[in-house]
């Protein structure tokens, strides 16, 4: 979505977050003209009580449901950790992680580069609005649709075949 708006791709490449109100509309245009409003898996998103308020006005409009949210529990330690760990080739705009997804054979290290964004100092602050405006979000959810929380620690395969396995279980469910 981001290659199709430029304005959203600049503000998520310099490790911002969208405004509420354009990234929804921008999203919901996306989907609306795509014609997608089943099986929708979003990443990240909604993030606020706002964000989710539009999401759940078009849904409503649409004639489907939130039926599943999963959340990563994770340390501010091991946040921290991985995600100063990032860095960008300025060749390739790739992102890379020195501990979760290191670069291929060939990328040299030393040219890539560390976002302001993902330095620890950084990070404390969008934590600290993760914590503000998210974690009130999750709360409200839970009232609303199935919340999964999820052991984001551990390796990134172990937490991949557990998120697969809720929504294939999920998935299932609904056919039935």
């Amino acid at each position: 979505m981001a290659e199709k708006f430029p304005s959203i791709k600049k503000i998520m490449n310099e490790g911002k977050l969208v405004p509420d109100e354009e990234f929804t509309s921008y999203l919901t245009a996306y989907l609306d003209e795509r014609n997608i409003y089943d099986n929708i898996v979003f990443d990240g998103f909604p993030r606020t009580v706002t964000q989710y308020n539009f999401l759940k006005s078009w849904l409503t409009q649409k004639n489907v449901k939130l039926d599943l949210v999963i959340v990563l529990e994770i340390s501010e330690e091991e946040t921290i950790k991985r995600l100063s760990a990032r860095r960008l080739d300025p060749a390739t705009g790739k992102i890379y992680n020195l501990i979760t997804e290191l670069p291929p054979v060939g990328v040299n290290v030393s040219t890539l580069i560390q976002r302001d964004d993902d330095k620890p100092e950084a990070i404390k602050k969008r934590l600290s609005v993760y914590r503000s405006q998210t974690t009130p979000l999750i709360e409200e959810l839970k009232g609303k649709t199935e919340v999964v929380e999820v052991d984001g620690e551990r390796p990134i395969n172990n937490i991949y075949k557990e998120i697969s396995s809720i929504v294939k279980a999920k998935n299932g469910n609904q056919n039935e």
